[in-house]
């Protein structure tokens, strides 16, 4: 059996007396989109910030290509290409579009040399066409939409074997949330990318998804594949609070 990319084994954490996490375990696999869902203050957001390095969990371990990184300083996760795209996107606003894609590469810069790190921003480009468009734009003036795919393209220059993803479509209208999360699916399929995503919108979310997790209070309480997941009554109406689909 091959070892998994990712694994939790155990995960506790608390804000003081809240319990945020409590005795978690999951695993995504290399190649997978793994869907992690929940309500709000199921402790998901929590879960990513202790694996990207933000946050220490009290026990257990986060296991990154068989190796414990819950010690690790969160830069330092981020050259092994763990990479955390943060919810509200959080792109430098009073800076450009390139520029902004040109910091993504801040951390291998030195050893792959200007010139690649134009070559991947073409690459990027290609995916994201609107970006090129908008190179010299300043990044806070693009829709959020666009900003969301500079947030992206941004992770991509860090070359990630491991993207996290917080909410990509949060606040976005239907039809760019679709958008989103298909350019979220040619990540995995195209460059190879493994991905972790929260993602609000269940339906669209699970139908990208290869697996998929169910948190409530800090916990896993169902996992499954994405298919099973979706057409899963109890997890339509008992942990998501809502109709799938």
């Amino acid at each position: 059996m091959n070892q998994p990319l990712l694994e939790i084994k155990g995960v506790s954490f608390s804000y003081g007396p809240i319990q945020a996490l409590d005795d978690l375990h999951l695993h995504v696999d290399h190649g997978e989109i793994v869907a992690l869902l929940g309500a709000n203050g199921a402790g998901k957001t929590t879960l990513l910030k202790n694996i990207a390095g933000l946050l220490q969990s009290d026990s257990g371990q986060v296991l990154y290509r068989n190796r414990n990184i819950e010690r690790m300083e969160a830069e330092k996760i981020v050259q092994n290409k763990l990479i955390l795209v943060p919810e509200h996107r959080q792109v430098f606003g009073t800076m450009s579009v390139l520029d902004n894609l040109s910091l993504g590469a801040y951390h291998h810069y030195k050893k792959t040399g200007k010139k690649e790190v134009a070559r991947e921003i073409d690459k990027v480009f290609a995916l994201f066409p609107i970006l090129e468009e908008r190179k010299e734009q300043l990044a806070g003036t693009l829709s959020g939409g666009q900003q969301q795919m500079l947030a992206i393209a941004r992770a991509i220059m860090a070359k990630p074997d491991l993207l996290l993803l917080d909410e990509p479509s949060l606040g976005l209208a239907p039809l760019i949330v679709k958008e989103v999360l298909n350019y979220v699916k040619q990540l995995r399929d195209e460059l190879g990318v493994t991905i972790l995503l929260i993602e609000q919108n269940v339906s669209a979310a699970l139908k990208i998804a290869d697996r998929g997790y169910v948190m409530s209070h800090g916990s896993i309480v169902k996992e499954g594949r994405a298919d099973d997941l979706l057409h899963n009554p109890e997890v339509k109406e008992v942990f998501l609070g809502h109709t799938v689909g």
